[in-house]
C-alpha cells in the first residue's frame, strides 16, 4: 500500500519516477566492525531488500542499483566468487516474495560473461516476474556505462551495415533504443552512498540531467529515512534541463 506522502513531508507531484543508487561502502562497513568484507556484502543485500520495499511503499516505479561493475572483476577471486554465489542464492531466496510484491526484475549488463549457473537463475528471475507492475527493479551486473555505449555503437553499426539504418536516422532517441536500458525512463535521482563524489562509470548516458545526492551513509546502513531524506533534497532542486524558469 502506498503511504500518505504528505505525512512524510514529500510532495506527490514531484516524486521521482526512477531512482538509481550506487551502493557503496560494504567493505568499509565491515572493516569498522572488524568483520570480513563478505559480511558487508551480506548486509548490503539486506539493505537493498529493505530499500526495494520502501520504494514500493512510496510509489516509486523504477529502481536501478549498481550491483557489480565491469571493473569489479579486478577484486580478489575469493570476493568475486562470493558475490556471484550470493547473487544466485538471493535470487533463489527472494523470487517468491518478489512475485508476491509485484516486482518486475531486470538484469542489465554484459550478462553473457557471468557464470552459466547465474545466467540461468537470471533468466528464471526475469521470466517469472515479467508481468509484475508495482515496480521495476533493475540490477546492473557486470555493467559499465562506457561498455554499454560501446555495445550500443556495435549494434547500430551492424544495423547500418545491413541496411536497416542510415546515418541520418542516428540521433539521441535512436541511440537510447540500443542501450541496455531501452524502454526504461532516465533516472530522476541518483543516490551515492559512502560519501564519494563520482559516478564510477554508472549510467553515463542516462544520467545527463539526473539530480545527484551524495550521502556519507554506508550502504549497509542505508534505510527508509535516508531514502526519504534524499528524495526531499531532490524535491528542493530547481530542475531546468538546460533551460531557464521564468520567475
Amino acid at each position: 500500500m502506498t503511504e500518505d506522502l504528505s505525512q512524510l513531508n514529500l510532495a506527490a507531484d514531484t516524486m521521482p519516477t526512477h531512482i538509481a543508487i550506487i551502493m557503496d561502502g560494504n567493505g568499509r562497513w565491515a572493516k569498522r566492525r572488524f568483520l570480513p568484507r563478505n559480511a558487508g556484502h551480506r548486509q548490503g543485500a539486506e539493505a537493498f531488500r529493505e530499500t526495494l520495499k520502501s520504494c514500493i511503499s512510496l510509489g516509486i516505479k523504477n529502481l536501478s542499483v549498481y550491483v557489480f561493475s565491469t571493473e569489479n572483476w579486478r577484486r580478489p577471486d575469493q570476493e568475486v566468487g562470493f558475490l556471484m554465489d550470493l547473487l544466485g542464492y538471493l535470487i533463489d531466496r527472494e523470487i517468491t516474495q518478489l512475485k508476491k510484491n509485484g516486482v518486475r526484475m531486470k538484469v542489465l549488463g554484459r550478462i553473457h560473461a557471468l557464470p552459466e549457473m547465474l545466467q540461468e537463475k537470471i533468466k528464471k528471475l526475469e521470466s517469472e516476474t515479467a508481468e509484475n507492475t508495482a515496480i521495476q527493479a533493475n540490477l546492473l551486473i557486470n555493467y559499465g556505462g562506457r561498455a554499454e555505449i560501446v555495445d550500443a555503437i556495435k549494434e547500430i553499426s551492424q544495423e547500418v551495415l545491413h541496411g536497416r539504418l542510415i546515418s541520418s536516422d542516428i540521433d539521441e532517441t535512436c541511440v537510447s533504443k540500443y542501450l541496455y536500458t531501452r524502454g526504461i525512463p532516465d533516472p530522476d535521482l541518483l543516490i551515492r552512498t559512502g560519501g564519494d563524489f563520482r559516478v564510477s562509470n554508472f549510467l553515463l548516458w542516462q544520467s545527463a540531467y539526473t539530480e545527484l545526492v551524495i550521502t556519507d551513509t554506508l550502504w549497509p546502513d542505508f534505510g527508509k529515512e535516508t531514502l526519504i531524506d534524499a528524495i526531499r533534497v531532490y524535491q528542493s532542486r530547481d530542475r531546468r534541463f538546460g533551460g531557464v524558469h521564468e520567475k
